[in-house]
């Protein structure tokens, strides 16, 4: 395996017989509006016993050519071409197709939007750009994968970015690290739906597969199994449909969908010889000879059942490898599949049989699928902060298993890319809230949903209340500058805001075990500490679970400058103290100034950045405080000289930018109860980047920065021990070093992944709180059901089902010339 470069992206082309092609592409690739440091060009020449390899040395240079003593196919093809390549990405080109200037270019934009992003769909046409040869993917419930509208001409309505089961061996994209993962394609269907196993598996694996319109890529379409005979090709479909059918569907469907699989294979064997399965019936006659001429093509289809049976053994073991660690089941998967009753043959004989099994077997529905709905009072975009990046990754995290729709109340800022919905809920817009609800099973919001919205209040779903934020002791503080009466009105305001959320909530989120003793005497007090939730469930974990803010288990990249050397007087030697996340009055960042200003005079390379003062979410002023800093700084005469205010707000994704040009991080407040339950988020950022950190003793936190070594925890409104502290994780490299060690240790402890557990089984097995299943509440959803056949249309309400698909997706051009073809063949 060839080392990996960063931002290379590899091209492999697989080349048999096609050199004329071949060299084309490898022409048009050179001239690709993509550096050219930045490219690797990797072709295969694949055994054509030809002069393809002399003529690929001789005619074009700057390729890493490799041949193979004999033809792979194009799966085994493409994993030797990968094999010896070095990029980070892996992109496969067929050898007669012609790369847009922007296919790289395009692909690799959207990879770097998502580190779950595992793959890439290009938008392929014809080689006149007239006709669809791959706009989107589907699968059909016997395994055999399609790409609606090929040969049509380009649909009317707008092409958008997507989620796909797959994308087209022709023209896609591959991260290096998740192909050698899934072990690249299965070298056992040598050629034909190869592209859709891999895609399928990338999906089961948890990374997603992303059509980019704007990766554009033409394709001759050479016919070039009609030499071979067409029966060759249907071998290679029927049997490669079964492969991919057993492999990857989940137990829960696969010995239905197999066996009707299977008899439909049949059905069609016999529909392509135009044979008569019963004239070997004793009630036709006497015998007419031991042999009868059967076609090509009806024993390539039995063949290619044959030899899935052949192959059992080692289809069996790739089965159990990729169930044990998929982390998507199939309810959520289905949506990928499209339109999976697409019977792919023609002749009455056929569709009766066809008819015959979808109306038996429970083939066309995966089971329903559970609907969460998640609520957050912030805006979701590339500027995000905490209530919202939790939401997020709550959303991120139950979509491998629910269908999840996210929901933010102050709108959604920019392009957002996601493998769930988001949608935009104004408050006040009760009717919109109200739709919303009755789709969803489980319902689970954080702040003010219910308080805002009747129909969360009143809901007849299962409620999970996200009450990491203890608001009513947060107000304590944020209202203390109004006093007297306005001040008690917020602070018992979102008292009650809080009572009426753990007085009707299902199940409950905390942030750390000193919050969960809080509420629970919260709880206690309200009565829901009860024998109904008792009885079974003593430590009441089933009622209120530690689910803390979490971290990305890939750590942060520095992509670009943003501080040293680049904020005016930031310099490239100069050590930097981060304040990550806003500043808000419970904080106490003028002890902290006073510090960083008394360290100067000893060490004079010493600056504090604060990365953010102006809250996204537009409902949030900024806080008195910040200007309090700014004055401080400039009186003590370090304001731009060694602390610094960004007058704005990080995007999110550009935050591991500032995180991986700080030296250390750095959180002060004062001593009271506000900070005794808080959990602050900022502190995973550090965790996150391996960064020292110097803190207030006071919270969950700071006992865990003493206790395991992750930096210095010192007294509230110490200036002196706080000055002491900076100094020594900015300039004590060995103690420093030593903290990193040990932040790398505990910062398992916070990956999404591993916080969420508790959040996710709950919603997998979503119940009742069991007081309030004895107080009458029902849970009457369609999710506990099994699979049920879903009798087919035909007719007329089948004619109106497929007329609403081809509008939908394709426009009115391609609903009239289908219904011209269907009036033709009539």
């Amino acid at each position: 395996m060839s080392a990996q470069h960063s931002g290379v992206v590899s091209v492999v082309l697989v080349n048999f017989r096609g050199t004329d092609d071949t060299l084309d592409a490898i022409r048009n690739l050179q001239a690709i509006d993509w550096p050219q440091d930045r490219l690797e060009i990797v072709v295969v020449e694949n055994a054509s016993g030809d002069d393809s390899e002399q003529r690929l040395r001789t005619e074009v240079s700057g390729i890493n050519l490799i041949v193979s003593k004999k033809n792979l196919g194009f799966a085994g093809g493409c994993n030797l071409g990968v094999a010896k390549s070095s990029g980070e990405y892996v992109a496969l080109l067929n050898n007669d197709a012609r790369p847009d200037s922007q296919w790289i270019r395009a692909a690799v934009d959207r990879f770097e939007r998502s580190s779950k992003i595992g793959a890439v769909a290009s938008r392929v046409l014809d080689w006149e750009g007239e006709k669809v040869d791959f706009i989107g993917a589907a699968l059909t419930w016997y395994g055999m994968g399609y790409k609606p509208f090929t040969g049509e001409s380009i649909p009317s309505t707008p092409d958008t970015v997507k989620d796909v089961l797959f994308g087209t061996g022709s023209a896609m994209f591959v991260r290096r690290s998740v192909y050698d993962q899934l072990g690249g394609f299965d070298e056992r269907y040598f050629m034909f739906f190869e592209d859709v196993d891999l895609g399928w598996r990338l999906n089961l694996a948890g990374y997603r597969y992303v059509y980019e319109p704007a990766s554009l890529a033409y394709h001759k379409h050479h016919a070039s199994m009609s030499k071979f005979g067409s029966f060759k090709e249907t071998y290679f479909l029927e049997r490669n449909a079964l492969f991919t059918l057993y492999k990857n569907l989940g137990e829960e469907s696969l010995h239905e969908n197999l066996a009707a699989a299977i008899a439909l294979t049949a059905r069609r064997a016999v529909a392509r010889g135009d044979l008569d399965s019963t004239s070997l019936d004793l009630r036709k006659g006497g015998s007419d000879g031991e042999t009868q001429e059967v076609p090509k093509s009806t024993l390539a289809t039995l063949y290619g059942v044959d030899q899935f049976v052949a192959e059992l053994p080692g289809l069996r073991e790739a089965r159990e490898q990729i169930q044990s660690t998929r982390v998507v089941d199939d309810r959520q998967l289905w949506r990928l599949f499209g339109e999976t009753d697409a019977p792919a043959f023609a002749g009455d004989y056929f569709h009766e049989g066809y008819a015959n099994l979808v109306n038996t077997f429970a083939v066309l529905d995966a089971p329903e699928a559970r609907r969460v709905l998640i609520i957050t009072g912030d805006p979701i975009g590339p500027k995000m902060a905490g209530p919202a990046i939790r939401a997020w990754n709550m959303a991120q995290a139950l979509s491998a298993h629910s269908l999840v729709t996210l929901v933010t109340l102050a709108g959604v800022q920019g392009e957002v890319d996601a493998p769930f919905d988001i949608v935009h809920v104004a408050p006040g817009a009760e009717k919109d809230m109200k739709a919303l609800e009755q789709k969803a099973d489980v319902v689970v919001f954080q702040g003010l949903a219910m308080a805002l919205f009747r129909c969360i209040r009143e809901t007849s779903k299962i409620l999970v209340c996200d009450i990491y934020d203890p608001m009513h002791l947060e107000h304590l503080e944020q209202g203390r500058e109004h006093g007297g009466a306005e001040w008690t009105r917020q602070v018992s305001s979102a008292t009650d805001v809080l009572n009426e959320q753990l007085e009707r909530g299902d199940y409950f989120l905390c942030a750390s075990e000193r919050q969960r003793h809080f509420y629970l005497g919260q709880l206690a007090a309200l009565g829901r500490i009860n024998p109904a939730n008792y009885e079974n469930d003593p430590d009441l974990t089933g009622l209120i679970s530690v689910v803390p803010f979490g971290l990305d288990t890939e750590p942060p990249r520095h992509e670009r400058d943003v501080l040293k050397g680049v904020w005016p007087g930031i310099g490239p030697d100069d050590k930097v103290l981060l304040w990550s996340g806003g500043v808000y009055n419970w904080f106490d960042p003028k002890n902290l100034i006073r510090a960083v200003a008394e360290l100067s005079r000893r060490r004079e390379n010493v600056r504090l950045f604060f990365q953010g003062t102006k809250h996204p979410h537009p409902g949030v002023p900024e806080m008195a405080i910040v200007a309090e800093s700014r004055a401080l700084a400039a009186e003590l005469g370090v304001l731009d000289q060694n602390v610094f205010f960004n007058s704005s707000w990080v995007d999110y994704a550009d935050r591991q930018n500032f995180l991986t040009e700080a030296d250390a991080g750095v959180s002060t407040h004062f001593s009271h109860v506000e900070t005794t339950f808080s959990f602050r988020t900022r502190i995973l950022d550090y965790l996150w980047a391996e960064l020292p950190m110097v803190v207030t003793e006071g919270d969950h936190f700071a006992q865990l920065v003493a206790e395991r070594g992750l930096g210095v925890a010192v007294p509230a409104e110490d200036v002196s021990a706080l000055t002491d502290a900076l100094e020594r994780v900015l300039f004590d490299d060995a103690f420093a070093e030593a903290v990193r060690e040990n932040i790398r240790e505990v910062r398992q402890d916070y990956f999404w992944d591993r916080v969420l557990e508790p959040l996710v089984s709950f919603v997998n097995e979503a119940h009742f709180a069991e007081d309030r299943i004895r107080q009458g509440a029902s849970f009457d959803s369609p999710v506990a059901a099994g699979r049920r056949v879903r009798v087919r249309k035909h007719g007329l309400a089948r004619d109106v089902e497929l007329a609403v698909f081809y509008l939908k997706n394709g426009g009115p051009k391609i609903l009239v010339k289908k219904v011209s073809n269907r009036l033709k063949r009539r």
